[in-house]
């Protein structure tokens, strides 16, 4: 199975005019933000959410003065980015995983908004040999330019994944035997406590937010990163290195 085999190119690319945003949703193109002019109207625009419903796309509805700084040509009022990745399917990874006998490491981002962090983090998660990232589909950061740019190419390699129902794609990694080990500082567990030798997905938080309350009642571990000093956090990419080469430290330094 070739899941991380992606087209490269060179950042988002943009699409504007309904009946171009139609055809690039119907041509498989991924959307990576799809912007339409609130209230606009009419018989085209019906089309496009009948597209948008089948291929379970959402837009963002903004004035059109946002529209038109983006660009000032005849957008009709839509405008979409495509994104420069093709984004994965967890079910298909991690069923890949073990069939290569391998264990599983996977990095799940819940609400990472800046897309330098998320540039930063998947370059260390590829680093690490990470199979695969997983994201919400809504409250993440763009897999823009900026991103690609931070990540070294990481995000051109590995696998992410993004979903809409973001809890339901978290429980079914545990239900496949996956264990949940939340970075937060809402407990008294440190880092170095949970077995990552065992299939492990690691749940990183915004700072602003942290890890969401639904997924923190249902993990298996909660881990915090101890703190020394009189600052008392750390970047959000920082703290995913320091977790992540932990879990490579227990399973002596190999993606197995």
């Amino acid at each position: 199975m070739t899941y991380n085999s992606k087209p490269v190119r060179e950042g988002n690319q943009m699409v504007f005019g309904i009946r171009a945003v139609i055809e690039a949703i119907l041509a498989g193109k991924e959307i990576e933000a799809l912007y339409t002019q609130r209230g606009l109207g009419g018989g085209l625009l019906n089309e496009l959410r009948d597209v948008m419903n089948e291929y379970q796309i959402t837009a963002q509805q903004v004035p059109v003065e946002k529209l038109n700084r983006i660009t000032m040509k005849n957008h009709q009022g839509v405008i979409a980015f495509i994104s420069p990745i093709t984004y994965q399917k967890v079910e298909n990874i991690v069923q890949d995983v073990f069939e290569r006998g391998e264990v599983p490491l996977i990095l799940v981002l819940d609400s990472i908004t800046d897309v330098r962090n998320m540039g930063a983090i998947a370059r260390t998660a590829e680093c690490a040999g990470v199979h695969a990232i997983v994201i919400p589909a809504k409250g993440s950061a763009q897999i823009n330019p900026d991103a690609i740019k931070t990540s070294a190419g990481a995000l051109y390699k590995i696998p992410v994944c993004r979903h809409d129902n973001f809890m339901q794609t978290v429980r079914f990694l545990q239900e496949s035997g996956l264990q949940l080990v939340c970075c937060t500082e809402k407990t008294n567990e440190n880092i170095y406590t949970p077995d990552y030798t065992a299939p492990t997905a690691i749940i990183m938080g915004s700072e602003e937010d942290g890890i969401r309350n639904d997924i923190i009642r249902i993990s298996d571990h909660l881990a915090k990163i101890p703190m020394f000093g009189e600052i008392e956090s750390l970047n959000v990419s920082v703290s995913t290195a320091v977790i992540l080469y932990e879990a490579i430290r227990q399973r002596g330094g190999g993606k197995a």
